[in-house]
């Protein structure tokens, strides 16, 4: 085995990281497999693009009420610990959604309880998920773990729609229940985990303390510009969320082609990654963070624009591919930026920009399509994403010439 091949896995020889790496590999497949069932159930029950806004705005609400406490959280209990009981929250949701579908439901409601249920544990996995990594590597291969749990995530995003919507021929019921045994399967996997996680000094939660990662973000003006523009670049430019509607009307493809639309972002943003993987992003990663928002800008156009099945594939493809790069440069601007007794904290308030960008802009795009139409709706999306990077290049010029990441040769 080459060198560079070995380079490109470093981070898999700790024991560690692999097994975390499982467990998210697993209860990523079973949130990808749970959202083609959710979304293609729901849109069959009303043919009502809003109620797909509303799936996003379910989870979201929650989230964002929780997640700040949930930084703390992070930074003040064991991060294992909390994983593995957001893990088991997550199953029962996915059981709420099997019993009601059981139940032959008519009305929507049991559907938005489970997943802002969801959107409570995603409150809290989503920044100690960020924070535990730097506890699971050393740094000098904590970049190549970015790289990889990338692709790992994103692998799992290829293959859950495509599981999704194959099991979903024997109906939601059996997506359901195939996702509870994958998240049941995360917790035990979380389980043979052990966290390096250095001891912190237990503090009185106040919003003196709560507050500590908005200060910090807001001290940092490269950081606050880069999650930033994840932010209103999602915000505007979310596509996806109208993926049962575009397969249903537009494209006329069925629930299985709807599995292979939510698998084109993930397979463009794999690729991406894997290949970051063995060749580390090193110089300009502030321009290569703008040219990757606004090329997701554009592929939003495209797959907005079109009304082929194929060219719709391949633009979701650039769109995940390019979305890859901002997250890489987010992320390890981020955790690298951020001392380890605050970083539950600023990952908190990295994930309060990542969940507005991805449940809102779900909700934010399904009132759009609702007022405008689904075409016009991502088209708009998508221009919109242009002009936020054009503003964002000329308000924040230190991340734009940004060269190297912090602390690096």
């Amino acid at each position: 085995v080459s060198a560079s091949a070995l380079k490109g896995f470093s981070a898999l020889r700790h024991r560690n990281f692999a097994f975390y790496l499982s467990a998210r590999l697993l209860g990523t497949i079973a949130v990808q497999m749970q959202n083609v069932a959710v979304g293609w159930q729901v849109y069959a029950l009303t043919v009502d693009a809003l109620d797909l806004g509303f799936i996003g705005l379910a989870q979201f609400a929650p989230f964002f009420l929780l997640v700040l406490v949930a930084g703390q959280v992070a930074d003040q209990f064991n991060r294992r610990m909390i994983i593995i009981a957001c893990y088991g929250v997550e199953l029962s949701c996915a059981l709420i959604l099997l019993v009601f579908t059981l139940g032959g439901f008519q009305s929507l409601w049991p559907v938005f309880a489970s997943l802002a249920l969801f959107g409570s544990a995603r409150a809290f996995r989503m920044p100690t998920s960020q924070a535990i990594l730097m506890n699971l590597v050393p740094l000098q291969h904590f970049g190549n773990a970015v790289a990889i749990s990338s692709s790992t995530f994103h692998v799992a995003v290829i293959v859950g729609p495509t599981v999704g919507g194959i099991l979903y021929l024997f109906g939601p019921a059996t997506v359901y229940g195939t996702a509870a045994g994958l998240f049941l399967l995360a917790m035990l996997l979380m389980t043979l985990t052990h966290v390096e996680q250095a001891p912190t000094p237990k503090e009185t939660p106040n919003w003196n303390t709560l507050l500590e990662g908005l200060r910090f973000v807001g001290s940092r003006p490269v950081v606050l510009g880069a999650i930033s523009l994840d932010l209103f670049a999602v915000l505007f430019g979310g596509a996806t969320a109208l993926l049962p509607a575009y397969a249903s009307d537009i494209l006329q493809v069925g629930p299985q082609g709807l599995g292979l639309l939510r698998t084109a972002p993930g397979a463009g943003a794999a690729l991406i990654s894997i290949v970051l993987a063995f060749q580390p992003m090193t110089r300009r990663v502030g321009y290569w963070m703008f040219g990757g928002v606004a090329l997701f800008g554009v592929a939003t156009i495209v797959f907005g624009l079109s009304q082929s099945f194929w060219v719709s594939l391949v633009a979701l493809f650039v769109l995940g591919a390019s979305d890859m790069i901002s997250v890489y440069v987010r992320h390890l601007l981020v955790q690298m930026e951020t001392p380890d007794a605050i970083r539950g904290r600023v990952s908190a308030v990295n994930a309060v920009f990542i969940g507005a960008s991805n449940e809102l802009g779900e909700f934010e795009s399904g009132l759009t399509a609702a007022w405008f139409g689904l075409v016009p709706a991502v088209v708009l999306g998508g221009v919109a994403t242009l002009l936020v990077t054009a503003t964002w290049m000329w308000r924040f010029s230190a991340l734009r010439r940004m060269d190297r990441f912090p602390g690096s040769d």
